[in-house]
């Protein structure tokens, strides 16, 4: 089975560690005004948690880590700090790109980017473009992303890629190359930070059999010991894809007390 085939029209390999995990950074915001702080200090504070979280997922040999920078639904916070979070992206992307380079990873942006200002535009596809060739760890960043909205471009694209479609059948493996992630490997782990237990239109398509890990840390304080804790409630569960408990088929897996 490939890297991005479809977990509902094949049964994936799994193993200990997940290949791929992804992230809402949820408790910015609360972070910041436990502090008494303004909310972008709080946003400031979870680029630290980022660079925690790669460095956490190359130690334990995760290839593909995926956040949830900015939602398609995000624009309706105050104009003001939506404006101050597209100037941190911004500010991050020029002094981290150069970092994630050297250490041989990839990033990749998914998302309507076409919302954001030319010379962030710019700077994005600049910034892919460097790294496109990195293989020590895939980091996509959902900007202006949602999961609707994914579903309905890589429709709109196939149509348009495939006009003979209209009169045909469409099934998911004609639809999966024209989604933003269509080229990874769906998560095997999915992480909410702020202790809100909902998925808020992130990757619906790619995370049909997922497992979810809610936590109450707040991303800004989020580190690698957290990434382990998820890791090993990973570690526990049973990953049946539609089947019995019976007919899952017994791994090799490490016990979790020396699996990381």
């Amino acid at each position: 089975m490939s890297d991005n085939s479809s977990s509902t029209l094949a049964i994936p390999e799994v193993g200990s560690i997940p290949k791929h995990v992804a992230v809402i950074m949820d408790g910015n915001g609360r972070w910041a005004r436990n502090k008494l702080l303004p909310r972008i200090a709080g946003h400031r504070k979870g680029t630290d948690a980022v660079r925690a979280l790669v460095k956490g997922a190359i130690d334990l040999g995760i290839p593909y880590v995926t956040l949830f920078a900015f939602s398609s639904e995000n624009w309706r916070r105050p104009a003001e700090e939506v404006s101050m979070l597209m100037q941190l992206f911004i500010t991050v992307l020029k002094k981290e790109i150069n970092r994630l380079h050297r250490n041989n990873i990839r990033l990749k942006v998914i998302g309507d980017i076409s919302q954001f200002d030319l010379p962030l535009q710019d700077l994005i596809r600049s910034s892919e473009q460097l790294t496109q060739d990195n293989t020590q760890l895939t980091l996509t960043i959902a900007a202006n992303y949602g999961g609707r909205w994914d579903i309905l471009q890589a429709m709109n694209a196939l149509l348009k890629a495939e006009p003979n479609k209209e009169d045909k059948m469409i099934t998911e493996n004609d639809l999966m190359p024209y989604l933003s992630m269509g080229d990874l490997p769906e998560p095997d782990l999915f992480i909410r930070t702020g202790g809100e237990k909902r998925i808020s239109n992130f990757l619906l398509w790619q995370l049909a059999y997922t497992e979810l890990f809610f936590t109450d840390t707040l991303w800004p304080d989020f580190n690698e010991v957290n990434l382990r804790e998820a890791v090993l409630s990973y570690q526990s569960r049973e990953r049946r894809f539609g089947r019995t408990s019976e007919q899952v088929i017994q791994t090799s897996w490490p016990s979790v007390s020396t699996a990381i």
